[in-house]
Order: structure tokens, then C-alpha cells, then sequence
């Protein structure tokens, strides 16, 4: 049988399409009621009632993205308390904890970001799962990954020309995901590095172009550097 995995936020928006994508691994999704990353007692429970070999953490706060500007107790709360519990928790039983994170953790100022290169985030959810990512880069038996990912289909009806990023769909990263587990260390996981325009028209050919203002909150080259993941894959 493979590896148990303990997968917390099991009804959040990527638990449920890795729900349906997953054909390979052996998953156990709890939800915030069956193992409340906020209760370090209830996180012990959850573990030792079904003894996984890898905790998956996806519980944890997105959006609304400005909830992060106007609750930041509840960002503090979800994102780095919750996930410093989760990692105490995998160190009491030496359970392999993967670590879902954000390419938001970098400036987004130069792109082609390298998993060495220094962080600083442009928004405080991009400094919530950095504050996780502090936590769990302590253990060293753990995985974090930097994904850049969205919905399927596309929820806008315009996309920017001139903001690049590394977008990929929610699908397309949990068929990535079993190639990734029995690593270590950070992964940037995302798609083609291209404008979201670009991204978008794939899949939705009467889009409309937008452009970003210089003035708004979101830099304009978030890519990351994804030699590393490339060469996951190809073994």
C-alpha cells in the first residue's frame, strides 16, 4: 500500500479537485471540525488515530485576499499559528510534512525567481505563508512548495498583458503532486512563464486584454525559476 497522507483542509478549493485528480496516492482529507490546526490537541488526535507517513498542509487562509489586510489576526491565526502547530505536531511523530506555500512569497520586481533567491513579500497573505514557510523550514523532514496557481476555467472576463507569472490550474498541480512528495527542501511549482493574457486565452479565446497600472498592488514579474521542478519531473 502507498504512503498515508494526512491532508489538512480537506474541504478548501484544491482539496476538493485533488479529490477527484488523485489516482495514485493515498489520500485522508479532515476538514477544520476533524483536525483544527488552531487546537494543538486536536491536531494530536487526528494524527494518532490514523498514523499517516505525510501530513499535506492545505488548511490555511486565501482569499478573500484582502481579508489579509483588515483581519491580519485571522491570517496570523490560520496561516502561521495553525501551520507552526501542524509542524510541532509532525515533529512529536517524525511524519514527513509537505508544505503548500506561495510564489507571493517573492517581490515580484525582477521575476525568474530561484528558490535561493531571497524573499520579500509585496502583500501580507504573501507574508502569512512565509511566516508558515519560517516554521516549517525549521523541520527538516518536510517539503515546501511555492505554487502559483488558480481555478479552472478562468473566472475573469479580461486578464493583464503585462503582469508575468507562472499560473497553472489546480488540476494540473495534483497530477504534479505525486512526482513530489518523497522530496525535500522548496520546490517552485507553476506553469509556462508567460503574461496571465496569454494564460488565459488558451482556454478562453474571447478574453479581454487589461492592462496593470503601476500604481496597483501587485508587481509586474512574479516567474519563478522552475529548473528545479523540470528536473524533478524528468526522472
Amino acid at each position: 500500500m502507498s504512503k498515508k497522507i494526512l491532508v489538512t483542509g480537506g474541504d478548501g478549493r484544491f482539496s476538493k479537485i485533488l479529490k477527484k485528480e488523485n489516482k495514485k496516492l493515498n489520500l485522508i482529507f479532515r476538514n477544520k471540525n476533524q483536525c483544527n490546526i488552531l487546537n494543538f490537541n486536536s491536531i494530536i488526535k487526528c494524527f494518532k488515530k490514523f498514523k499517516p507517513s505525510i501530513v499535506l498542509h492545505c488548511a490555511g487562509l486565501s482569499r478573500p485576499m484582502k481579508m489579509h489586510e483588515t483581519n491580519i489576526s485571522k491570517s496570523i491565526d490560520l496561516n502561521i499559528i495553525g501551520t507552526a502547530n501542524i509542524v510541532k505536531a509532525c515533529k512529536k511523530f517524525n511524519i514527513k510534512l509537505i508544505y503548500i506555500s506561495s510564489g507571493y512569497v517573492y517581490s515580484g520586481e525582477k521575476g525568474n525567481y530561484k528558490e535561493s533567491d531571497g524573499v520579500k513579500p509585496f502583500n501580507n497573505y504573501g507574508w502569512s505563508k512565509l511566516g508558515g514557510e519560517c516554521s516549517v523550514s525549521m523541520y527538516e523532514n518536510s517539503l515546501i512548495l511555492r505554487v502559483t496557481m488558480t481555478e479552472y476555467p478562468f473566472k475573469f472576463n479580461s486578464a493583464y498583458t503585462n503582469l508575468i507569472t507562472n499560473y497553472m490550474f489546480h488540476k494540473d498541480f495534483a497530477k504534479l503532486l505525486p512526482n513530489l512528495i518523497n522530496k525535500q527542501g522548496i520546490v517552485n511549482v507553476g506553469g509556462k512563464t508567460q503574461s496571465v493574457y496569454n494564460f488565459a486565452k488558451k482556454y478562453n479565446s474571447k478574453i479581454k486584454k487589461s492592462r496593470l497600472k503601476k500604481n496597483f498592488k501587485l508587481p509586474f514579474n512574479q516567474s519563478m525559476n522552475l529548473i528545479k521542478l523540470k528536473s524533478i519531473l524528468k526522472k
